[in-house]
């Protein structure tokens, strides 16, 4: 019962192909009733001629568009995309068909696209129904294929971890290569676990394992070499996952360079169009902002140049995004003084505070001319806070991936500062929290995200007790 599903797999795959001629030739005729509100033998005669040949060519070409596939550890919406392209693409091909022999002026586009619609759908919903069915029989233990993980390092743990949290999926880890210091944290007693590369082709025949999970880390090649050579006649799956968990950079996107496969490391989820969405956000926030605020400005300048000599505006040096330089705006909250080769953080009580200084920084009221930076394109209104040269210099070699800060815009607010990390940062332990949540903003964003965090500072963020 075990391999039941698994050994008629071909059996199962003819059927859905069945399936699918039969969908869409009650799609068809469906479209027709509720176009034509006649039969679809009483309209054209080139509709009859396209409902049976796209169904017949579905039932070559579904199979050829790799539409039969194994759903196991797949997301269904990228299925559900595959299905409507090459659903598209046998239905284009059928109107060039009807061009060849010159009766597409009599085709009905309405009824077409009635016919994709209806097709398309009941496909969609015959697949969701077999998958929920194999869900069933998966979390039921039917249907599993058995599994052999190779190497237990970050990757190699959390492809266990998932194995056995989504259980729909099917798969059974029965063994585990590793060495001795990750062997250690095997919890399951009942997973082998096998000391050398030669265990692994033994293990696999006697215990009919369907897949071989490779996740050693990249510096392990001579052990990848060699298991590749004692898998080469093997006809089960492998498959290679890299343990890039291991390495502490911001992003693992899989992708096509030069007409080879690539992984970036670095890459931000703002790079692309993303990037683009976030760019005008932040253009159409910092210029309603800005009119909105016109009038707090006028009210602030004056109030600084009333209590201290010395400009409205302060101007610094901070690093933008590629460690493009750029200088940040803020009111000015302190004296006019001339720092000696260093910056010092504000501090409680600092008496370089103009008398309204403090009020300013506490209220966060110094950072607002930060949105013409936003306008300039140095800033977003999100993202990590820029810090002064100086200390960028002493944190690069303090923390690890201290810099990668640097591979987004910085912004006047951010993931930190909303949690409670801004403000003066004078040990290395509160300046390492504050680059922790930096980089899971940068490797975790969305729009809906930097909506959350405006609104949180907007509301709460505008004050913290580490501001001085």
């Amino acid at each position: 019962m075990q391999d039941l599903i698994i050994k008629n797999s071909s059996r199962l795959e003819f059927s859905m192909r069945l399936m699918d001629v039969l969908v869409l030739e009650v799609a068809g005729l469906l479209a027709s009733y509720i176009h034509f509100r006649t039969p679809i033998g009483e309209t054209a005669p080139i509709h009859s001629v396209l409902l049976h040949f796209c169904s017949g060519l579905s039932f070559l070409m579904f199979a050829q568009l790799g539409l039969y596939g194994s759903w196991r550890g797949r997301a269904l919406p990228d299925r559900f995309l595959r299905l409507a392209g090459s659903w598209a693409l046998v239905l284009s091909i059928g109107l060039f068909f009807s061009f060849l022999i010159h009766h597409v002026g009599n085709v009905s586009r309405l009824w077409l696209f009635y016919w994709y619609a209806l097709g398309l759908t009941f496909m969609i919903l015959i697949r969701i129904g077999v998958y929920f069915m194999l869900r069933y029989f998966r979390a039921k233990g039917l249907n599993n294929k058995r599994v052999i993980i190779v190497g237990y390092g970050s990757t190699g743990q959390e492809m266990h971890r998932r194995a056995i949290a989504q259980d729909w999926a099917g798969y059974d880890v029965r063994a585990v290569y590793a060495d001795e210091k990750d062997a250690q944290k095997i919890q399951d007693s009942g997973i082998a676990r096998l000391q050398k590369l030669e265990d692994i082709p033994i293990f696999m025949a006697a215990h009919s394992v369907h897949e071989i999970w490779i996740t050693l880390p990249l510096m392990a090649s001579p052990k990848l070499q060699e298991l590749q050579y004692m898998l080469r006649n093997t006809l089960v799956d492998v498959r290679w996952i890299p343990d890039i968990f291991s390495l502490q950079m911001l992003s693992n996107k899989m992708g096509d360079f030069l007409g080879l496969p690539a992984v970036d490391l670095n890459q931000p989820v703002t790079a692309g169009v993303n990037g683009i969405f976030k760019d005008l956000f932040d253009k159409v926030f910092a210029l309603a902002a800005l009119f909105m605020l016109l009038p707090l400005f006028i009210v602030l300048a004056i109030a600084i140049k009333a209590t201290s000599p010395g400009p409205v505006f302060f101007r610094q040096p901070r690093l933008g995004l590629n460690g493009r330089p750029f200088n940040v705006y803020k009111f000015r909250t302190m004296k006019v003084h001339q720092e000696q080769g260093t910056v010092t953080q504000a501090r409680k009580g600092d008496p370089r505070l103009t008398p309204i200084g403090g009020f300013l920084r506490r209220t966060s009221l110094d950072e607002l001319p930060q949105f013409l930076n936003v306008l300039f394109g140095d800033m977003s209104v999100v993202g990590p806070r820029p810090h002064a040269l100086q200390h960028n210099e002493m944190y690069k070699d303090l923390l690890e991936c201290y810099m990668l800060r640097h591979r987004v815009k910085p912004g006047i607010t951010g993931w930190a500062q909303i949690h409670g990390h801004r403000g003066e940062t004078d040990t290395v332990d509160k300046m390492a929290k504050r680059v922790q949540f930096d980089l899971h903003y940068i490797q975790n964003w969305s729009m809906w995200m930097d909506i959350r965090i405006i609104a949180w500072t907007a509301f709460k963020g505008w004050t913290g007790k580490n501001a001085y």
